[in-house]
């Protein structure tokens, strides 16, 4: 199952597309909507084939029980974000289809990156297969910037894996630059790819 502040999905779009991009409403999710992202981010996180096709209903569960627990944290700086479809036949907002998602919180940096005591995360962003390379991620990243000014702060800090070149394409553009890499012992250690923790300081803040 996925975590609070855990890497970014392994393959967003490398960039946003200036022309074209589908007009997306991205707001804070609705309670009833999280089985929906838990759909999102068990799709993306999770393999489709094998095993996990069995599997799959239980990280959904704990995906859900995660979003719900977070959600009802009395946390005056989290939110859960979702990105929902354009119009083109004129479907109520409530009957729309939500395409993306990412969660963006504070928390206490990790021992050895020399931040300060209280940092906003972005975590889980994901987009639904048929609406990926169009541009969806790069709204929900600049609504998550809006809204950071908006509580008063001016960095923004995810993590993402270093092999996976398609995301780092992604935030780089974006913006995002590298402030911390986990020595290669915790790769070794976890076996995995180490991590890279990137920021990005949002212009126009107060």
């Amino acid at each position: 199952m996925t975590s609070s502040f855990s890497a970014i999905r392994p393959d967003p779009e490398p960039a946003d597309r200036a022309a074209g991009s589908p007009a997306v409403l991205v707001r804070a999710v609705q309670f009833k909507e999280l089985i929906k992202v838990a759909d999102i981010l068990t799709e993306s996180f999770h393999s489709q084939g094998g095993i996990n096709f069995w599997l799959n209903p239980l990280f959904r569960l704990g995906i859900y029980e995660d979003l719900r627990t977070r959600m009802q944290s009395i946390s005056p700086h989290y939110i859960c974000l979702v990105a929902i479809a354009s119009n083109p036949l004129n479907l109520p907002v409530s009957d729309r289809p939500i395409i993306g998602t990412v969660e963006m919180g504070s928390k206490s940096p990790s021992v050895g990156q020399n931040l300060a005591s209280r940092c906003l995360y972005l975590s889980n962003l994901a987009v639904s297969p048929p609406y990926r390379r169009q541009g969806v991620a790069a709204q929900l990243l600049h609504r998550c910037e809006e809204i950071a000014l908006e509580w008063g702060f001016n960095e923004l800090f995810l993590h993402v894996l270093e092999n996976n070149q398609a995301a780092k394409q992604l935030y780089f553009h974006h913006g995002y630059r590298l402030q911390y890499i986990e020595p290669y012992w915790m790769s070794w250690f976890f076996w995995r790819p180490r991590r890279m923790l990137l920021h990005k300081h949002i212009a126009g803040c107060r």
